[in-house]
């Protein structure tokens, strides 16, 4: 029941008062509620309760994870005259999310049913596990609201530690354009890849770009670009943030 609570408690916080950890935090409570509300069906909620129990959470996810709370939490972190725009996280990273997702939620559930039937030992396992995991996977899911195309009165930038090793900062005088990248255009890809519609950022002077470090490349590999392409989650907005102003 205190864990309920506390569970509850840091919910409503990240809520009133957003930003880009409470987007993390959002999202992984949402999961959370979600598998809580099938484990109470499962575990012998009265079926009609267990229905409403469900299609609430699913709600709740639905709307966290949507692009609009998105950009919400992370503006609401933004500096000045700064909007931020989430980029849509590498489908590469969507397995592994699941996956640990998951675990962390059964372990977070598991820990005190199971130290409520005198299952001491599991349930210490099961606890360790649910502190560990949260610790671990906190930061690493942050990482992924923490990755944002950024219009700023002198230009755009890229900000992107999944991605990029460093933040790519295109001045205003050098943007050449902004539009729906095309199909086989040849941007260097920046969007990890992700799925959607993506963003072709032009510019007239070439700029130099790192990659992030890989196996292969362990001090980043150096690009030299004309263009580029990211993955907004609200690429509309990005157009109409970044279209010219009438002279």
């Amino acid at each position: 029941m205190i864990g309920a609570w506390l569970m509850w408690g840091i919910g409503v916080v990240a809520l009133v008062v957003p930003s880009t950890l409470g987007l993390t935090v959002t999202r992984m409570l949402a999961a959370l509620a979600f598998g809580a509300a099938v484990a109470s069906w499962i575990g012998g909620a009265v079926p009609a309760a267990g229905v409403v129990f469900v299609a609430c959470a699913s709600i709740f996810g639905l709307l966290a994870g949507g692009a609009e709370y998105g950009h919400r939490c992370v503006q609401a972190s933004a500096y000045g005259d700064e909007v931020r725009f989430l980029l849509r996280a590498p489908a590469a990273f969507l397995p592994p999310v699941a996956i640990a997702g998951l675990v962390w939620v059964g372990a977070v559930l598991a820990a005190p049913l199971l130290l409520a039937t005198s299952q001491w030992a599991v349930g210490a396992i099961a606890a360790v596990m649910a502190v560990a995991l949260t610790w671990l996977l906190l930061p690493r899911f942050n990482a992924l609201s923490r990755r944002w195309f950024v219009v700023v009165p002198a230009g755009v930038v890229v900000h992107d530690q999944i991605v990029l090793s460093e933040t790519v900062m295109v001045a205003r005088a050098n943007l050449a354009g902004v539009a729906l990248a095309l199909e086989g255009t040849q941007a260097a890809d920046f969007t990890g890849p992700a799925g959607g519609h993506a963003i072709e950022v032009s510019v007239q002077s070439m700029i130099t770009v790192l990659l992030a470090p890989t196996k292969d490349a362990p001090r980043g590999t150096a690009l030299h670009v004309q263009s580029f392409i990211i993955a907004p989650s609200r690429p509309g907005a990005v157009l109409r943030a970044t279209r010219p102003s009438p002279s």
